[in-house]
């Protein structure tokens, strides 16, 4: 028997308190295929009718296209928001990237990699022992279940893992001598990214969800993003 019903409907939005958080409003009788498409791309539940996509590198509008294309070859229909269809639409780049060699989809492979490292310390894969600060940035080493310890080096969308080790204590010996008495026990405190993702998730009624599907939305604006088509080189 199918798993979609004629009545299964998806509406993709904006967030109109967490640009550019997107929400995804579902309505219908059988919604496995739309549920499962939607996590298959980092959208999470948050009440029975509503999923989110809440990303750290605010890629959100990029993977809310590639999910609209993936339902949509399902046979589900999706409306996209006029707001979310023009950030859609809207190419941007990081402005003051740090990896200037990179191009545009370089940089999104890089962020896949730093979302993956955020959703893995989110769900407790990967488990913080110490942080510090290197004098730049802040830096980590954590072990994942059942595998390697690493050390992290970065935040939010630059995080990136710089050093694996086969055991936590030889990762964590190493990362006391690196950094000697900067080293903090657990995890480093959130940066103001992290929170805004954290806050995004709540659970929504499905009330709000539904005026959230409707509400006009600023668009999302950021001074550390800067249309592709307007950055000069120091600006990717």
């Amino acid at each position: 028997m199918p798993d979609t019903a004629p009545d299964t409907h998806i509406r993709l939005a904006l967030h109109p308190q967490h640009p550019s958080t997107v929400v995804a409003t579902l309505t219908g009788t059988k919604l496995h295929t739309a549920r499962a498409t939607l996590a298959s791309e980092g959208f999470r539940p948050v009440g029975d009718g509503t999923m989110l996509l809440v990303r750290i590198d605010h890629e959100e509008p990029y993977y809310a296209d590639i999910t609209a294309n993936l339902l949509h070859d399902a046979g589900i229909p999706v409306d996209i928001a006029d707001q979310l269809q023009e950030v859609i639409a809207s190419e941007w780049t990081w402005a003051y990237h740090p990896m200037t060699w990179l191009d545009r989809d370089e940089i999104r492979l890089v962020s896949a990699e730093t979302q993956k490292i955020h959703d893995d310390i989110a769900s407790g894969f990967l488990t913080i022992h110490q942080h510090a600060h290197d004098g730049h940035t802040t830096v980590a080493v954590g072990t994942y279940q059942h595998a390697n310890s690493v050390h992290l080096h970065g935040e939010n969308h630059l995080r990136v893992v710089n050093g694996t080790y086969d055991t936590p204590k030889e990762a964590i010996a190493d990362f006391e001598r690196l950094y000697g008495d900067t080293v903090r026990t657990g995890p480093p405190p959130p940066t103001e990214t992290e929170r805004q993702a954290a806050e995004a998730l709540a659970a929504l009624t499905a009330g709000e969800a539904a005026r959230i599907a409707d509400a006009p939305v600023e668009p999302p604006t950021t001074t550390e993003r800067v249309p592709v088509y307007v950055a000069d080189s120091g600006d990717h």
